[in-house]
């Protein structure tokens, strides 16, 4: 198992992965279907006293602009089973991939969305955000207009390296970097230092005949990562696996070494933050 990899996985986080939805019933509660089961595989860990917390926090799926959002969140909360601590709307779309609408691409700036943003601070929760890079202005709107309300923005920010960045991820990059610093001024977000290992980044490893090493890894990822940290700051930070979908490119033990030799310059108090601190506030796992 991932969590006996050799790495001291204290405990995990589980986030919002579209499966183990109800298959009836109204839409909109369908996917709390999925917090029902992280809930109880975390349930069934801590019966068989595993010493890693296995989903010690559920990040659920939840459209914040439905009429009846509350009552959905509710019973995400419900289902959680204590372990609920906030909510994922995947906004990550861009025309020139076939995935999605025009209108998917300004989601956070509908109205109808932001009437139900406001029952996350309500209910102490936080708000996880998966985008691509040129998305993030509106996140950071959001932040700017949602002071109180803590967001997490997901996989470094995304920058996209298919579809209309095919063959232009430097650009990409170059395009990111003042987008990065513009939302970084607000202080309740908060950023992951992962998620590149999925193929939209427009990295190869998955096309290569033997996996990349950690060392590979650092290369390649190393200075988006550094960047981040730079911008934010290591008690704004959390290293994440996005584990099964980084799967794509590596193994779980060479992603968390990875992780380690890009964060070898840290002082023993920013790793700390990295590695557990920083997940461990955002995600209030009280470990």
């Amino acid at each position: 198992a991932d969590v006996e990899s050799g790495h001291n996985i204290v405990a995990t986080v589980y986030v919002d992965a579209h499966a183990n939805y109800a298959e009836e019933g109204p839409a909109e509660f369908r996917p709390v279907a999925e917090t029902g089961y992280a809930a109880s595989e975390g349930e069934e860990a801590d019966r068989q006293g595993l010493k890693t917390r296995i989903c010690a926090g559920i990040v659920s799926n939840i459209d914040l602009g439905l009429p009846n959002a509350a009552d959905v969140l509710d019973a995400h909360i419900a289902a959680g089973n204590g372990r609920m601590r906030g909510v994922r709307q995947l906004v990550c779309g861009d025309p020139t991939l076939g995935n999605t609408s025009d209108l998917n691409l300004v989601i956070y700036d509908k109205p109808d969305f932001r009437r139900g943003f406001p029952l996350l601070a309500e209910r102490g929760l936080s708000f996880d955000s998966c985008l691509f890079h040129y998305q993030i202005p509106q996140l950071t709107r959001l932040a700017r207009d949602f002071p109180g309300t803590t967001i997490v923005l997901d996989h470094l920010g995304t920058p996209l390296g298919i579809g209309a960045y095919d063959g232009r991820r430097n650009e990409a990059i170059r395009e990111w970097q003042p987008i990065m610093a513009e939302i970084a001024q607000y202080p309740n977000v908060v950023i992951k230092l992962g998620g590149q290992g999925m193929y939209i980044g427009g990295y190869t490893f998955h096309e290569q005949a033997e996996p990349p090493s950690s060392d590979d890894l650092a290369t390649a990822w190393g200075p988006l990562v550094a960047a981040a940290i730079d911008r934010f700051g290591p008690e704004r930070c959390m290293f994440e696996s996005n584990f099964p979908v980084d799967g794509l490119s590596c193994s779980y033990p060479v992603l968390w070494n990875a992780f380690k030799k890009m964060a070898a310059g840290y002082s023993e108090t920013e790793k700390h933050a990295m590695f557990f601190g920083t997940a461990n506030r955002i995600y209030r796992l009280g470990l």
